[in-house]
């Protein structure tokens, strides 16, 4: 009998998307799996270099938009170069290095482009997000040390029961969603910050060790251009980030500034996530931008390399 889910569970992640699924996925959007458990793009172009590895959560994934409307299936478009979406709904910044690293080694990609948004940092901090257990790091001794391996498995409801039952406890505070186990938390509120910095700094031993290159990304949702504080707050949050990232030579890339220039930014939004347009606009971004981004990376190390 076909598996009709479009994630399933996995022991190091949590759970992944589901090889071979196929269907609609969020406001009836068509969402396919590939064999390889990556969102499809598309027919993929040859090419001579490496393939672009594409990594984040549902602003990487598309949620909202069909498979060719997504950032990554819009940058192989426009670059030739064949893109990889290993973008996964709902996961936190931990779970994206570690999906980073599985791919990387599977597909052995000459760039990777991580999408993120600041919600992502606070995911870190728990243990359990929507009912699913996830993996999760604790510093200890000044060291970044990997827990809750292997993810226990929890019974998985029929897709429209949890569905049913998922719309009435996203409306709930945080606190009730935590008090009723939707949520579990094994860190303090801000502590996320601290971890997704040390892993940061795990993703540029990741792209010395590999001879990748690596670029971080901010992305953000509708609500900064609809609360100015929140848009200060997240910002605050991603330069920290960028910090840290530009001391292991990663590159970064936010697209706060560019989506800042728009009369209506919200236009390139669904709902919560970014529709076709403002997934081409992310895409024709990357397009203009990687070139600069990457040649500033191979000067810098050059001359590191000299000194």
């Amino acid at each position: 009998m076909t598996d009709i889910r479009p994630y399933i569970h996995d022991d190091v992640l949590g759970y992944a998307p589901n090889p071979g699924f196929c269907g609609p996925g969020v406001w009836d959007k068509m969402h396919t799996i590939d064999a390889e458990g990556l969102r499809s793009t598309g027919e993929r172009p040859a090419s001579r270099e490496g393939p672009i590895l594409a990594v984040g959560d549902s602003y990487t994934y598309g949620d909202e938009v069909s498979d060719e409307e997504t950032w990554p299936a819009q940058l192989q478009k426009l670059t030739g170069r064949p893109v990889l979406n290993g973008g996964v709904t709902g996961y936190g910044f931990d779970q994206i290095v570690l999906r980073t690293e599985q791919l990387v080694a599977r597909h052995n990609p000459s760039l990777v482009i991580m999408g993120f948004i600041t919600d992502d940092l606070r995911r870190t901090e728990a243990r359990r997000m929507w009912w699913r257990n996830k993996p999760w790091f604790a510093i200890e001794n000044d060291q970044l040390v990997l827990k809750g391996v292997p993810v226990p498995n929890r019974l998985s409801l029929p897709p429209r029961i949890r569905t049913w039952i998922e719309a009435g406890l996203s409306r709930l505070p945080e606190v009730l969603q935590h008090l009723v186990g939707y949520h579990v938390r094994v860190h303090p509120s801000g502590f996320g910050l601290a971890i997704a910095q040390r892993l940061t700094e795990r993703l540029g031993r990741l792209q010395a060790e590999r001879g990748i290159r690596i670029v971080l990304m901010a992305q953000y949702p509708p609500t900064v251009w609809e609360h100015r504080a929140e848009a200060n707050e997240q910002r605050r949050c991603m330069q920290a980030l960028f910090h840290a990232a530009a001391a292991c030579g990663i590159a970064t890339l936010d697209i706060y500034p560019r989506l800042a220039t728009e009369p209506k930014p919200l236009a390139y939004y669904q709902s919560w996530h970014m529709n076709a347009r403002g997934n081409l606009m992310v895409a024709r971004l990357l397009a203009a931008t990687l070139p600069g981004l990457l040649a500033g990376e191979e000067a810098r190390n050059d001359v590191t390399a000299s000194r």
